[in-house]
């Protein structure tokens, strides 16, 4: 049961606000963050 009425947003209405583009910076930072912890931590244990 859709409305007969319409919304149309622009994409930045859609979005809620602005995209300033650090988001792709967190997935390499927190592997590579993660990746050295586990060298640290197999050098502790070995």
């Amino acid at each position: 049961m859709a409305d007969k009425d319409d919304i149309h947003l622009t994409r930045t209405e859609a979005r809620g606000g602005s995209s300033n583009h650090v988001t792709r910076y967190v997935l390499p930072i927190s592997l590579a963050l993660v990746i050295i912890l586990f060298v640290v931590i197999l050098r502790i244990w070995w």
